[in-house]
């Protein structure tokens, strides 16, 4: 059982990792906090997974927390961005395509 942990531990590490390249390139903001939110919701798999292992619900409270977190941001954002230039750019971008 510990193999099938390790394994979907190191699978959640690359995703992460992808992510915050993801992150970084992004090119614009609406790029970044979908892969912010993809990064939180990693986060909140990989204590479910210690939860697991470890057999404890001390963690609960933690994911409850993340999970508002996440869906506050996104809809935050989400309302920020809604007339901004950054949506125009998307569409002038994949006009281009």
């Amino acid at each position: 059982m510990s193999i099938v942990f390790t394994l979907t531990l190191a699978m959640l590490g690359v995703a992460a990792l992808l992510l915050l390249a993801r992150m970084t390139i992004g090119p614009t903001m609406l790029d970044r906090t979908v892969a912010f939110d993809v990064l939180i919701a990693i986060t909140i798999c990989g204590i479910a997974i210690e939860a697991a292992i470890n057999d404890h619900t001390y963690t609960l409270p933690i994911l409850l927390v993340l999970t508002l977190v996440a869906f506050v941001g996104s809809v935050s954002i989400a309302r920020y961005v809604r007339g901004s230039a950054d949506i125009d750019a998307e569409a002038e971008q994949g006009e281009r395509r």
